[in-house]
């Protein structure tokens, strides 16, 4: 698993220095800067939008995505190499890197509203509705969440889940005597779930990769809320590498 991943590329830069400017604002120069990166300014999506920026190759249960593709609570979506998606379902909103697949899950087929989603392979920035209850999967872990930001990546052999804000319940998907709550104001624990280790020993101290708060106010615009911090600007130029 990448602790770099394409957190580096030139396009999240470009993105994070936008951000750190000031594009938030609401002035005119940020409106314009926002407009050019993205074709809109960063505000909650339209009745009937789901995708509010799409790069390279992504496809939706199957079929290749466009600004006009709609996103259900039990969507399937893949992203290709070098592509991305930031989507909006409901009240909760992503950003899918590249080369992953993630499967949406609801109680209800016609329902909006989450009740939980798998991340099968890849990363996955994810912000969700105030207190309600959703189950997270991945290869090595389930999630319990409740009103919850969190970043995963995933692969075979671990799992890594930071708490970026909220709490979570994390536990192994093997050992049952690695499990772990994790009450977080801001990144407070990032964790490896990983397999294979002595009963107990399946969770460990993670350090913090490849997701910035430039990102998570993002997403929160495109359901109308703003993350539960407040930082200076020029605080965040990139992601942190550790503590």
């Amino acid at each position: 698993m990448s602790q770099s991943g394409d957190a580096d590329d030139p396009r999240r830069r470009l993105l994070i220095q936008a951000l750190a400017a000031g594009v938030f604002s609401g002035s005119v120069a940020s409106r314009e800067a926002m407009a050019q990166l993205f074709g809109s300014r960063p505000s909650q999506l339209p009745p009937g939008r789901s995708i509010y920026r799409i790069s390279g190759d992504v496809r939706v249960d199957g079929k290749p995505a466009t600004l006009e593709t709609s996103v259900h609570g039990r969507s399937t979506l893949e992203t290709g190499r070098n592509s991305e998606v930031v989507y909006a379902v409901g009240q909760s909103a992503f950003v899918l890197r590249s080369e992953s697949r993630v499967v949406l899950e609801t109680a209800q087929p016609d329902s909006a509203f989450l009740s939980g989603l798998r991340l099968l392979t890849g990363r996955l920035l994810s912000v969700f509705a105030p207190k309600r209850p959703l189950k997270l999967r991945a290869a090595t872990a389930t999630i319990g969440i409740r009103g919850t930001g969190v970043y995963m990546e995933t692969d075979p052999e671990q799992t890594y889940f930071c708490t970026c804000y909220g709490v979570a319940d994390i536990a192994s998907n093997t050992d049952p005597e690695s499990e772990e709550t994790v009450a977080a104001q801001h990144h407070d624990r990032p964790l490896y779930i990983v397999k294979g280790q002595p009963e107990g020993k399946n969770i460990r101290e993670a350090p913090f990769i490849n997701h910035t708060d430039q990102e998570l106010m993002l997403i929160e615009a495109l359901v109308g809320r703003t993350p539960p911090f407040v930082f200076p600007k020029s605080d965040y130029t990139g992601p942190r590498r550790g503590y």
